[in-house]
């Protein structure tokens, strides 16, 4: 697929949101609308993918993506003492909660298999978040006509992956809720999207696509003139009814109790962007860790949930959660496109 072609077609991609927020539903309806609908794969068995994608097939999507995490590399010794350390921190919100902390184990995601069923599929965008897939990888998705996309929060990044084949980069600016894409969570990648972008377009000669607090018309109008090829929203389409995020979490985006968003390790041990919140507050300190942080902590997120309690649950959301509007997501593509043009942008 022919990736500067689509963006002209679909400038607006519904971001990957993984962890339930993002349905079939609502990608087949983004794609419908003449958007470009993006599949998590973050948490899902090969399977599991499978059955989704053929979801969205069947509701008549023919255009639309799937995102897929390389995985991180297992941790190094020294990081055990961290993370005993940070199961005592957790213990009281598991005892408070009637639950247990999660073990601490290490898994790739599935990513092999993935990797193999995307291709098998001929999904026809694949992208990639925490790190770089393989030149190999890439290789093969281009020969059955997927066309790649790396996310990236650096320019060095970004160039790493067009020198390793990529079709294209989404560049990522701090603002973006959930996960930060940067290939080493340990390095500081802080750097606003209106900064990031006119660099990473200087600096590659693929399309870029835009990513971070994309909320309206005018924040997509603002990214096509730097340059972008597209523009990337996830937290502009949380509070859509084909949303799967937890009714408590669409609330919290409107609730005046919720004033802000914090990067954090507290939930994943990756970094993060989240409505701030009790959990957020308690566990600044939370190790670098990823997944081990993550499969810790989801017994505890899981019982906060079923207590309805949003300062125990992981509430991702951008900077700019507070425009979220509750609009069928076709017309809230829609209505991002027109907004977009009367900015002034050519769609």
């Amino acid at each position: 697929m022919d990736l500067s072609r689509l963006c002209r077609e679909r400038p607006i991609i519904q971001a990957p949101m993984a962890g339930g927020a993002t349905t079939p539903d609502l990608v087949a309806a983004v794609s419908a609308a003449g958007g470009l609908g993006s599949l998590p794969a973050g948490y899902l068995t090969a399977d599991t993918l499978g059955a989704r994608i053929d979801e969205v097939r069947g509701a008549g999507a023919r255009t639309f993506g799937v995102n897929l995490f390389v995985p991180s590399p297992p941790l190094p010794p020294e990081r055990d003492e961290a993370l005993v350390a940070y199961r005592s921190d957790l213990a009281e919100d598991a005892h408070r909660l009637g639950v247990e902390v999660g073990p601490a184990r290490y898994d790739d995601d599935d990513y092999d298999a993935k990797v193999d069923l995307v291709i098998e599929a001929r999904v026809p965008v694949v992208s990639f978040t925490f790190g770089c897939p393989s030149e190999e990888v890439l290789t093969r998705l281009r020969a059955v006509g997927s066309a790649t996309v790396v996310t990236i929060t650096t320019v060095e990044e970004a160039r790493t992956a067009v020198a390793r084949g990529a079709d294209g980069v989404c560049a990522q600016g701090v603002e973006a809720g959930g996960h930060r894409a940067t290939f080493d969570p340990d390095r500081a990648d802080d750097r606003p999207l209106a900064e990031l972008l006119p660099d990473v377009v200087r600096a590659v000669d693929v399309p870029v696509i835009a990513a971070g607090g994309l909320m309206d018309g005018t924040d997509v109008a603002a990214a096509l003139a730097s340059g972008a090829a597209a523009a990337q929203s996830g937290t502009a389409f949380l509070r859509c009814p084909e949303s799967g995020a937890q009714p408590l979490h669409k609330a919290a985006l409107t609730d005046p109790d919720f004033t802000e968003t914090t990067l954090t390790r507290a939930f994943t041990g990756r970094p993060a962007r989240g409505l701030t919140n009790r959990f957020i507050l308690d566990h600044a300190d939370a190790p670098d860790a990823y997944p081990q942080v993550h499969h810790m902590t989801r017994p505890l997120r899981a019982a906060a949930a079923r207590a309805a309690d949003p300062e125990g649950m992981a509430l991702w959301a951008g900077t700019g959660f507070r425009r979220a509007r509750g609009l069928p997501a076709g017309e809230l593509v829609s209505v991002l496109r027109e907004e977009a043009a009367r900015a002034g942008a050519t769609l």
